[in-house]
């Protein structure tokens, strides 16, 4: 993107954000019920699916767009309008995990045009593209325009950046060279190397390695606040995706800290992953159901914080799994409540103790059908991915809160800013998380 470019790109924002902004007194919000408008995003790819995993506290809105000519995924950033991101010079790119920087600055996954010589599927293709590559993967932070990659561990291949706070610190994990035992190599997985958690920067070149739970071999880091407090996750090399890669969730207080144990419902088995936390230190997630065996995947979100421990985050009516993804300043909690043996998912809510499906909380008449809410900002605009009934394809989408009694002015409706003819193709029920993963054998050390 051209440095014009990026000025126009100010420009439509701020008009944007005007025109989607709806003043709320503090009367109004003390006394009325919080409510929803749901704009469609589109799918600037052309492909019929898209998801939004993140917005910030300045309304800029990333994620991924499936590319209708090549069948491939680009990293989306939408300020205004959708611009694709690109890759390194391989097939795919996202930005996948919600990203707490309201200083332009985004992290991400993206693909060279390299094969990986192990043959690896790595993190990046195992979660979040639609096939497996076996090409390199690397983290990256964008900023101005340029694409920059986060280097792996001395001896490693692939990199993974999740989370991003206000320093400019981008929080994820990196192979090194240690051929881990614990992986699982047998293809189409085929781990091979030993995978760490780690903090790049805030200065360029800088990289600081976080230490696993003791005696687990590997770790990733998901997500980092602005005090610098990181979470992620501890356990076997195993697919470096979810599974019992996740034993532990953990917190490091510092980069320089040793990890604390967060708990979890399943004896410390697989799926303890947090996925998020804010400035107070309250943090959400998942974790496998107390009972669940290591090779399933049973998960039921999460909340923790000091005060309480770990405490689940319950299920929407009959749905029997949960997860949560995203949470702001004010402890305001989204993710997905789903139902694994009906494919049923909806988009939740969980605030004050109670989970709300967002569903109900918007305009009667949207032909969107909210799947799944990756992450909220501190005004509460909500993100994520929806069904256009439409059209049956999978959509980004925004939610802005307004409040009861200001929903009957009709240029308030359901604005859809990049709508096309477009049929559903292949749509991932669960997109930019670890579908691929529902079920998995365990990999024992």
């Amino acid at each position: 993107m051209q440095p014009k470019m990026l000025t126009c790109v100010t420009v439509i924002a701020a008009v944007w954000t005007l025109s989607i902004s709806i003043p709320i007194s503090a009367a109004q919000e003390g006394r009325q019920t919080q409510r929803y408008y749901v704009f469609n995003l589109g799918d600037p790819g052309g492909g019929s699916l898209a998801a939004a995993a993140s917005i910030n506290n300045i309304g800029w809105i990333a994620g991924d767009a499936l590319q209708a000519e090549s069948g491939n995924v680009h990293a989306e950033l939408w300020v205004g309008a959708p611009f694709d991101l690109g890759t390194f010079g391989g097939p795919n790119s996202v930005v996948a995990w919600p990203n707490k920087n309201n200083r332009g600055q985004i992290a991400g996954i993206a693909e060279t045009a390299d094969i990986n010589p192990l043959n690896e599927a790595w993190s990046c293709a195992l979660a979040n593209f639609p096939t497996i590559t076996n090409h390199v993967c690397f983290g990256f932070l964008w900023e101005a325009g340029a694409m920059t990659a986060l280097p792996p561990l001395s001896g490693g291949i692939d990199s993974y950046a999740a989370g991003i706070n206000n320093e400019g610190q981008v929080a994820g994990w990196a192979e090194n060279g240690v051929h881990d035992p614990t992986c699982n190599n047998a293809p189409p997985v085929n781990q091979v190397l030993q995978f760490e958690a780690v903090v790049w920067g805030p200065k360029l070149g800088e990289m600081a390695q976080l230490s696993p739970l003791v005696p687990d071999p590997d770790s990733a880091a998901t997500a980092i606040n602005d005090k610098g407090q990181i979470v992620g996750i501890s356990g076997l090399c195993a697919n470096a995706a979810g599974s019992t890669s996740a034993e532990h969730a953990v917190l490091w207080e510092n980069k320089y800290a040793p990890p604390i144990d967060l708990g979890n419902f399943d004896g410390g088995l697989a799926w303890n992953t947090p996925t998020a936390l804010n400035n107070r230190g309250q943090i959400v997630g998942f974790g496998n159901q107390q009972g669940s065996p290591a090779n399933s995947f049973n998960p039921i979100g999460f909340f923790w914080d000091r005060a309480h421990a770990i405490q689940p985050i319950p299920p929407i009516g009959d749905d029997r799994q949960s997860w949560a993804w995203g949470i702001n300043e004010h402890g305001q909690v989204v993710g997905q409540s789903f139902n694994l043996s009906t494919g049923a998912a909806r988009a939740f809510l969980y605030e004050k103790g109670l989970s709300t499906d967002l569903n109900a909380l918007i305009q009667p008449n949207s032909s969107l059908q909210l799947f799944l809410a990756n992450d909220i900002n501190d005004t509460g605009e909500i993100v994520g991915f929806a069904l256009d009934t439409n059209t049956n394809a999978t959509v980004a989408f925004l939610a802005v809160p307004v409040y009861s009694g200001n929903q009957s002015s009709a240029h308030l409706g359901e604005t859809n800013f990049y709508s096309k003819a477009a049929t559903e193709n292949g749509r991932r029920p669960f997109a930019g998380t670890f579908s691929r993963f529902a079920v998995d054998g365990a990999h024992s050390k």
